[in-house]
C-alpha cells in the first residue's frame, strides 16, 4: 500500500559517499539539552569569608533567603553542619540542576580536629548513595549528587596556609576536586595577591596537596582556547571578590563594593579573578564531572570492592571452620561409638567363656 501525502525526502546530501553519522554530535546535543544537567558544588572555609555571596554571585540567584547568621557565642559551641540547596537554572533553553552544599560551623570552634569528618562522610555517603543506585534494579533514573568540585575558600589575612587548611585538603584530595579560591581578595594589593598566590601554591605543593589541575587544550584548539587556558591556570589560586549590589560606575550599573576610594567591580578582570573562576568552572564542568566520575568514584568503588571481597572471604574462612570443625566433631563422635561397641563385644565374649 502507498500512503498518500506529503512527500518526505530522506536524502542527507547530494555529495557522493555521505552517509550521514557526522550528524551525531547533534543528536547527543539535542537528548542532552533535553535531559539537561546536574552539578554539585561543596564551599568550605571559615565564617566571614563570603562564601554565600561570591555562590550567589556566579550564578546571579539567591540560594540562602531565609538563613540566620549566628552570634560569636554561638559559632564557638557550634558543630559542623551539611547544608545542600539545590536550585534549577535555565538559560537560553538548557536546564541546571545545580547542588550547592555549604558547610557551616568549619573552622568555627575552639577545637577543629574532627570539624572535618562530618564534610568526608557526607561526600563518601554520596558515592556510597550512588554505588547502590548503580547496582540496583532501576538505573534509567539515577540523581548523581556526587560532590563534582569543591570550592575551597582561604583567609586573606594570614600568611598562607594554616595547619586546618593542609589537615582537611590532604583528607578530601583523594574524593573531590579541589579549588582553592583566596576570599576577600579586596583587602589586599596586587602585590599581596600575587605574593600570597606564590605562598599558597608552595605550601600546596610541599605537603603533597592534590588539587584539581585544568586539562591541557588540545592541538586543534583554536589559539583564544589555549590562551584562555593558560591564563586561568596561571590565575590559581583564584583570589575573588563577592557582591550582589549593583553599583553606578563610570555611568553604567556593575556589581561591585563601594568605597572611599573608588569601586571594586566583581566582574572587571583588572580587579579580580571573579570571571576567571566562573569562566573555569563553566567551560571545564564537564572535565570536572568526569574526573569524579573517571577518578574519585572509581577509586571509592574499587575500595568498597575489596573491603566487600574481604568480608565475603572471611565469611567462607568462617564457614569452612565451621563444617571442618562439625566433621572432626562427627568423627570423634563415630570412634567414641566403635570404642563403646568393642568393649560390648569383649565384655559378651568373656561371660561366654
Amino acid at each position: 500500500w502507498l500512503v498518500s501525502g506529503t512527500d518526505v525526502n530522506f536524502s542527507f546530501s547530494e555529495t557522493p559517499g555521505y552517509v550521514g553519522f557526522a550528524n551525531l554530535p547533534n543528536q547527543v546535543h539535542r537528548k542532552s539539552v533535553k535531559k539537561g544537567f546536574e552539578f554539585t558544588l561543596m564551599v568550605v572555609g571559615e565564617s566571614g569569608l563570603g562564601k554565600s555571596t561570591l555562590i550567589n554571585s556566579l550564578f546571579l540567584t539567591d540560594l540562602y533567603p531565609e538563613r540566620i547568621i549566628p552570634g560569636a557565642a554561638e559559632k564557638i559551641e557550634r558543630t559542623v553542619q551539611i547544608e545542600a540547596s539545590t536550585v534549577e537554572i535555565e538559560e537560553r533553553g538548557v536546564k541546571l540542576r545545580l547542588t550547592v552544599v555549604d558547610t557551616p560551623g568549619y573552622g568555627d570552634a575552639i577545637n577543629c580536629r574532627d570539624c572535618f569528618k562530618t564534610i568526608i562522610s557526607y561526600i563518601d555517603e554520596q558515592f556510597e548513595r550512588y554505588l547502590h543506585d548503580e547496582s540496583g534494579l532501576n538505573r534509567r533514573h539515577i540523581i548523581d549528587n556526587r560532590v563534582h568540585c569543591c570550592f575551597y575558600f582561604i583567609s586573606p589575612f594570614g600568611h598562607g596556609l594554616k595547619p586546618l587548611d593542609v589537615e582537611f585538603m590532604k583528607a578530601i584530595h583523594n574524593k573531590v576536586n579541589i579549588v582553592p579560591v583566596i576570599a576577600k581578595a579586596d583587602t589586599l594589593s596586587l602585590k599581596e595577591r600575587e605574593r600570597l598566590k606564590k605562598r599558597i601554591l608552595d605550601e600546596i605543593e610541599e605537603h603533597g596537596i592534590k588539587i584539581y589541575h585544568l586539562p591541557d587544550a588540545e592541538s586543534d584548539e583554536d589559539e583564544d582556547f589555549k590562551e584562555q587556558t593558560r591564563l586561568l591556570k596561571a590565575s590559581i589560586p583564584f583570589c575573588v571578590v563577592g557582591s550582589n549590589q549593583l553599583i553606578e560606575a563610570k555611568g553604567k550599573k556593575v556589581r561591585g563594593r563601594l568605597y572611599p576610594w573608588g569601586v571594586v567591580e566583581v566582574e572587571n578582570p583588572e580587579h579580580n579573578d571573579f570571571l576567571k573562576l566562573r569562566t573555569m568552572l563553566i567551560t571545564h564542568m564537564q572535565d570536572l564531572q568526569e574526573v569524579t566520575q573517571d577518578l574519585h568514584y572509581e577509586n571509592f568503588r574499587s575500595e568498597r570492592l575489596k573491603r566487600g571481597d574481604k568480608a565475603k572471604t572471611s565469611l567462607m574462612l568462617y564457614f569452612q571452620l565451621r563444617r571442618m570443625q562439625e566433621m572432626i566433631a562427627r568423627m570423634q563422635a563415630q570412634m567414641q561409638m566403635q570404642m563403646q561397641g568393642g568393649e560390648g563385644d569383649s565384655a559378651v565374649q568373656g561371660h561366654n567363656v
